[in-house]
Formats: C-alpha cells, structure tokens, sequence
C-alpha cells in the first residue's frame, strides 16, 4: 500500500485545493546534456499556485542569457527564459492538498522570495543526484530538490529519501499527481494569450 499517495489523495473534498508543479525541457545546452544522463523527458521542475502558472517558483537562471547564475526564482512564463525558448515542452501536474497546506506552502514561497539574496542554486547536489547521491548544502537547492523540500515542508511527504535525490521527473511518475496537460507551453490554454503581446515577439535560442 503506497501510503504517501493515500495522506495525499483522502482528503475532504470540502476541504480540498490544488498546488501545482510544472516539468519543462526548453532544449538549452545544459538541459539537453542532462537529457543525455537521465534519458528523462523533463529534466526542469517548478512549483505553482495556480493553474494559470502566475506563481510559479523554482531554483534557476536568474538571467535568461546566463546559464551560471542561478539561485530561487520567480518565473515568468510569458518572458526571461521561456521566452527565450519558446519551444519549451512542458507537462503540467496537479496535486492535491488541504487549504491548510496550500496557505503554508504560500507563506514558505514568500519567505524564500523575502529571503532570496541567501540561496544559491546546488550544483554540485545536482551532478550527485544523476549519480544517485545526494549532496545538501545549507541554502542551496536545485529545482526538483526544492519542489520537493517545499512539499515536505508543508507535510506532503512523497518519498521516503532526501529531497536531494528528487529529480524532475519523478513527480511526472508519481502516483498522486493528476497530468492536466502535456505537450508545448505556449499551446498550454491556461495561459493569458494577450501577455504574448506585451512582452513583444518572441526570440528562438539554443544556449
């Protein structure tokens, strides 16, 4: 019996909302060679507030023409990195949770973002989850590391080992999670078509 899926999914649904976590693969250089070590079809993981992804948060660029400064970031769907790659693939999961979790994991979101300058992006704890070993280091995160260190935060425990040997792609296989849409993210409906126009034209790279 998976009882990590069962705490999940026997909530009241009187009682019941929805954090989100988005997988995506924009296809950049660095994406692309751990594509090659995982041979995980997403290989970035992000956690929302909502559907429509106006809140979301992961560890990441911080600039979208600079691949080595990284930390907590809020992204924008609708420009830095994803505009830059608009042909990111993307698959989109929902979890459900009580109010009481989502209203925590909203005030831990805002702490990390009030407390932003003190991260740093785990590099090396992301060369040692490819490897199966996890390396944590105080204020430091990679993406899925930190999705899953949210989650844990808040109560949501989905596995029985360290956040620092999550990788992306294990949320896309876990059992609680509900897949609402797969496929390229500008194609996602969810989006608000008319932010396309006030970011301006889109711009195809590959670093």
């Amino acid at each position: 019996m998976n009882h990590n899926r069962d705490k999940v999914r026997h909530i009241h649904k009187r009682d019941e909302a929805s954090l989100y976590v988005l997988l995506t693969d924009t296809g950049t250089w660095f994406s692309t060679l751990i594509k090659q070590v995982t041979s995980a079809p997403y290989n970035h993981a992000s956690l929302s507030l909502d559907a429509n992804l106006k809140d979301l948060y992961s560890f990441g660029r911080k600039r979208p023409y600079n691949p080595w400064v990284a930390g907590f970031v809020r992204e924008d769907v609708y420009g830095g990195v994803y505009r830059r790659f608009p042909h990111t693939r993307c698959m989109l999961l929902r979890l459900p949770v009580s109010y009481g979790q989502k209203e925590k994991t909203a005030r831990l979101l805002k702490a990390f973002e009030e407390h932003e300058g003190v991260y740093r992006y785990n590099l090396v704890g992301l060369f040692g989850v490819l490897l199966n070993f996890s390396v944590e280091r105080d204020n430091a995160f990679f993406c899925s590391q930190f999705v899953a260190e949210v989650l844990g935060r808040t109560g949501i425990q989905l596995w029985e080992r360290s956040s620092g040997l999550v990788t992306p792609f294990d949320f896309g296989c876990h059992p609680a999670f509900e897949i609402i849409y797969e496929g390229y993210l500008y194609d996602y409906a969810g989006l608000d078509q008319s932010q396309f126009r006030e970011h301006g034209p889109v711009s195809v790279q590959a670093l």
